[in-house]
């Protein structure tokens, strides 16, 4: 058992998950005579043979009330093989087949509910899992035993053709060639002996190892129950269970996710764990196990406790479980990946539905929970203390150890917030800062097809989303102007590469905000376009660089990142800037003495690893240049981006996702980056204020006009005015300070501005 768990907390951490699902017994009748089986019997008088599409419905609908994702079918094997009146009754719905009639209501309920179905639909051959792949995010079938003895006269499976070893292994096998996440098992005391598990156990991973499909492995305890033959059968006692969960473990190694059901073995779950499990299986807050009846599910607040009391995190994750939720493109089929994409986060694991980024809706109060009890102390784990101390002496993480951290969970995710905090405030103190800027965004009309974007909108007016505008300069200049008047000593100008601009049009830019008032600091222009103005232009980098910085840019913003990673940039931008154009533009601004901001676009289609390497990237040329002066987290808004749309991405990171973007960007970007930002526009303004507790330093600007955000479906204001800015920072017990683009003091006229900005109202939307 011990080897076991170590082997667990290798594959899994601390982690242990569980799916919310309602149980759908479609049919109770069975082919089949399973001398310890309750759920199957025959039919009888007066009760209908199958649910009704409208009874599925009504199951299904109190599931998804009840917050469940998964729509678990469980019924018997291929009944109108035996009964009559199942085959009368699939006759009156209009169907041959019990697996047709599956078919078409686990359809129905993802259509209804957006439950995600998982099957237990018995024994198939090809044909069944083609069509029922199209229909479910997994399945599963389980093995109990390959002792053939078992279905000899006298044995539990004797008449059971459905139970013989090798018509089981044949339908995991056909599943693993389908690719269908497969979850199966053992069921032991039924008679087999402990090497009869072994060999069950090497059956089944033999199949693993030549299809990779088998998402989890039960190990099922037979529990004796009145009215069936095994009634009076012994039931395994708790060490034999133990043992082989253990050995299960042993076998299959640190990444197979291996279950014990938490309603067979009450009172033992911290056993269970210390054998070597990492999964509860399904657990269902609204209807019964209809396998094991006289077994209630445990309620989820105590599974919680108990799991937290075994020094483990509950979890929830989908019927299919995150090793394969997170490569949907291998293990799910075309017409529910968007449905899983849509309901996990980064590592597979199902993200919280209260948050989105940009939706307006307040931060989960159990996360904000977690944040506040990172001040209280509390034991630093080993996987946080070792980075967290070679953080501190100021060393280079390895990005492994970085995606380790993106998966805390429980107290190990408050211990990296509290490392984050403290950090924090060794660098900045109680000082949380902000800036008076404004946005100009002088077009939205681009050449280019990110994924991503709502903002920009194609050359074609026919593919516009909305209208297309393109400033003039006199435009451009009046709301330099206006916001200068109205205390702001930032402008940030960015747009989309129009099919008309050059090089040339960002110097006339350029020029127009400085004759509109030369004090002004123009932050402009992000990495790409830079690049297409020297492209357009025939000269250098450096050249053209050095040209706009005479023409007035004081720094540049760090947008276009996203993540720099090519193969997720293939997938999200393939026709802009590479990771490593994007570095050369900051590297070769950074030489020519202009500053500038690094940032990342976070909770698409990229992993914690990709996160990690982002991060290095920025790193690695701050330890070069100097160049960054902070780095901001923008977490990826998901509601009008048209990759979403598709159903090619995610909704966006959780919360808690967000929370450990800016606690550990801290923590790895230390000393060398010393200004981590939250922003309110992607957060929303407690969000934001959130991550003040969470190693941000930085609030941003209030913005005055934005626009990119908002196109992608955020709704947070356009403008969080210097007042609004200094109450959120003292209501979140810090001190807050005005400062310049370049983190500087304001100069004796920015202090006369921000007296200005701090008495006005918010600018009307032009």
């Amino acid at each position: 058992m011990r080897a076991a768990a170590a082997l667990t907390i290798r594959g899994f951490g601390r982690r242990m998950t569980y799916s919310r699902k309602v149980f759908i017994p479609l049919t109770q009748l069975c082919r089949d005579v399973c001398h310890y089986c309750t759920f199957a019997g025959p039919p009888r008088k007066g009760a209908s043979a199958f649910l009704t599409p409208e009874q599925v419905i009504a199951i299904a609908v109190q599931g998804a009330a009840a917050g469940c994702r998964e729509a678990l079918f469980t019924l018997g094997d291929k009944p109108e093989l035996r009964y009559k009146a199942a085959r009368d009754q699939l006759a009156e719905l209009g169907f041959s087949t019990t697996l047709e009639y599956l078919e078409h209501c686990a359809r129905l309920v993802h259509a209804q509910t957006g439950l995600l179905p998982h099957l237990n639909a018995g024994i198939l051959d090809s044909g069944d899992i083609a069509r029922l792949r199209q229909v479910s995010v997994s399945m599963g079938l389980m093995l109990e035993t390959a002792a053939d003895r078992l279905s000899s006269p006298g044995g539990p499976h004797h008449r059971s053709p459905d139970k013989q070893p090798a018509v089981r292994l044949r339908t995991i096998e056909l599943a693993g060639e389908a690719r269908v996440p497969f979850t199966t098992g053992l069921l032991i005391g039924i008679g087999e002996t402990r090497l009869e598990r072994i060999e069950s156990l090497l059956a089944l991973r033999e199949l693993q190892q030549r299809h990779g499909h088998i998402q989890d492995l039960i190990i099922q305890n037979f529990r004796a129950k009145p009215g069936t033959r095994m009634a009076r059968a012994a039931e395994p006692p708790l060490d034999e269970l133990l043992w082989t969960v253990a050995v299960a473990r042993l076998v299959f190694g640190p990444t197979m996710s291996i279950q014990a059901p938490p309603n067979l073995s009450p009172g033992s779950l911290h056993r269970l764990i210390a054998a070597g499990i990492n999964d509860w299986g399904g657990v269902s807050p609204t209807t019964p196990d209809h396998v094991n009846p006289e077994a209630p599910w445990p309620h989820l607040d105590v599974l919680e406790r108990d799991t937290a009391a075994a020094d483990r995190w509950l979890c929830e994750r989908l019927a299919v479980t995150p090793r394969y939720a997170i490569e949907p493109q291998r293990w799910i089929d075309p017409a529910m990946r968007a449905a899983v994409l849509h309901e996990i986060d980064a590592s597979g694991y199902a993200r919280e539905r209260e948050w989105h980024a940009g939706a307006g809706k307040p931060p989960p109060v159990r996360v904000l929970e977690q944040i506040l009890s990172a001040g209280t102390g509390g034991r630093t784990p080993d996987f946080v203390a070792g980075p967290l101390a070679r953080a501190l002496a100021g060393k280079r993480l390895v990005a492994e150890d970085i995606a380790e951290l993106f998966t805390a969970a429980g107290d190990d995710f408050v211990a990296i917030v509290r490392a984050a905090d403290a950090l924090r405030e060794k660098v900045s103190g109680n000082t949380v800062t902000y800036v008076v800027n404004r946005n100009i965004n002088y077009t939205n009309i681009c050449t280019y097809t990110c994924a991503f974007c709502a903002f920009a909108k194609s050359r074609s007016a026919r593919s516009l989303r909305g209208p297309g505008y393109d400033m003039d300069l006199e435009e451009i200049q009046l709301r330099v102007a206006e916001a200068v008047q109205r205390g702001a000593t930032e402008v940030c100008m960015q747009g989309g590469i129009h099919p008309r601009y050059t090089g040339e049009t960002y110097l006339q830019i350029l020029r127009a905000a400085r004759r509109a008032d030369p004090r002004i600091h123009v932050h402009a222009f992000s990495p790409l376009e830079v690049t297409h103005g020297a492209e357009t232009l025939d000269v250098s980098l450096e050249d053209y660089l050095a040209e706009l910085k005479a023409a007035g840019l004081r720094s540049l913003p760090g947008t276009a990142a996203e993540i720099l990673c090519d193969d997720i940039r293939e997938i999200i931008c393939p026709d802009k800037v590479s990771t490593a154009q994007w570095l050369q533009v900051m590297r070769t601004a950074h030489r020519l003495g202009i500053r500038s901001t690094a940032t990342i676009m976070f909770g698409h289609v990229e992993r914690p690893i990709h996160w990690a390497r982002h991060l290095l990237a920025i790193r690695d040329l701050q330890q070069e240049t100097g160049g960054f002066t902070e780095f901001v987290p923008l977490p990826f808004v998901h509601a009008e981006a048209p990759m979403w749309r598709k159903g090619l991405a995610r909704s966006g990171p959780s919360f808690r996702e967000a929370v450990l973007m800016h606690a550990i960007a801290r923590i790895v970007l230390h000393p060398l980056v010393p200004n981590i930002q939250a922003s309110w526009v992607k957060l929303g303004p407690n969000g934001a204020a959130a991550m003040l507790s969470a190693g941000a330093n930085d609030l941003g600007g209030v913005l005055m006009n934005e626009s990119i955000t908002r196109a992608a479906g955020g709704v947070h204001g356009q403008e969080l005015n210097a007042t609004a800015m200094q109450a959120l920072i003292v209501a979140a017990g810090k001190q807050p300070l005005q400062r310049t683009t370049l983190y500087g003091p304001l100069s004796e006229s920015g202090m006369a501005l921000a007296a200005v900005s701090a008495a006005s109202a918010t600018l009307a939307d032009r």
